[in-house]
């Protein structure tokens, strides 16, 4: 780690964080805690809270790189992203087409199937379309560019799926249809193209939710996940080939599920994962034994190669 923290000796790092989007509370944490320890390495670093007048701010503080912990849209979908390769100015994380792929879930999907990764069947509704008739229950209805399960409904009955529906058009224009995979919640980091331990995941609630990600409390963490070696195995794998397959860059985590036959179910792919105290990528790097300066000084090494 010398011989980054030389190379940033004399550089100014921006740690964007923040934003509009609804996972704005959750960014703010997350870039907070980035930001302290970027300070602690007594690196020359500022915190940009990120509004519509992003480029102004960023000109202003003259930084050299940005460190973005940007979450939902305008921060993870490749917007800010384009932006700041317009500005010239190197950034952490993934590029333009991972994030904006990534984001997106339907087209993430359709690049998981055109792939052989398994991910569970799905169709896409639009506001003011017909709903087609749903023949099995339970699903999944969730925003097509959204995260942090926010807007998202696990339905099990047919009259509960309109109110669903209405609920993540609050947050999107497209809305995802999702076959329900029932099994044990894991999650794998990848870091510079390497899978990290794998974590299973245990939602205090009903499953893992905004309040479930978030709260302290609202859900377990178990390292390594419960899971047989083969299925460990092939997750990790797994989520080496959602990395490569996006495209991705330095940092994503690969959200999926284990069915009963042992069988990974990949769901979405996150490129811009919470750095918060109980967000799941700080845990796995110290399952790895990275300590969160050492998580954070990494992803910034990754992203300057």
């Amino acid at each position: 780690m010398t011989n980054i923290l030389e190379k940033l000796k004399n550089k100014k790092i921006g740690v964007l964080y923040g934003g509009l989007s609804s996972e704005r509370e959750i960014s703010l944490k997350s870039g907070k805690a980035v930001f302290n320890a970027l300070k602690k390495m007594k690196l020359n670093v500022c915190a940009v809270d990120v509004g519509r007048n992003v480029a102004a701010q960023i000109k202003k503080e003259n930084i050299d790189i940005a460190y973005v912990v940007l979450h939902g849209p305008m921060g993870e979908d490749g917007t800010i992203q384009g932006m700041l390769e317009v500005m010239g100015i190197p950034y952490t994380g993934c590029g333009v087409f991972a994030s904006s792929a990534s984001m997106d879930k339907d087209i993430a999907k359709v690049l998981f199937e055109c792939s052989g990764i398994l991910t569970p069947e799905w169709f896409t509704l639009k506001k003011y379309e017909i709903v087609p008739e749903i023949k099995k229950y339970p699903v999944v209805v969730k925003p097509a560019a959204q995260g942090s399960a926010i807007g998202v409904s696990i339905v099990r009955k047919a009259s509960e799926f309109a109110q669903a529906v209405k609920e993540a058009f609050k947050f999107d224009d497209t809305v995802i249809v999702e076959q329900f995979i029932s099994g044990t919640e894991i999650t794998v980091g990848v870091l510079d193209g390497k899978a990290l331990p794998v974590v299973e995941i245990i939602p205090k609630g009903k499953f893992y939710d905004f309040k479930s990600k978030y709260a302290k409390g609202g859900s377990k963490h178990i390292i390594p996940a419960r899971i047989s070696r083969k299925a460990y195995a092939q997750a990790r794998k797994t989520a080496e080939k959602v990395f490569k397959t996006l495209k991705c860059r330095a940092v994503s985590r690969i959200d999926m599920i284990v069915d009963k036959n042992g069988k990974i179910w990949v769901l979405e792919n996150n490129t811009v994962p919470g750095m918060t105290e109980t967000s799941l990528l700080p845990d796995e790097g110290r399952a790895e034994g990275l300590s969160f300066p050492d998580l954070v000084l990494k992803i910034l090494e990754c992203s300057l190669k």
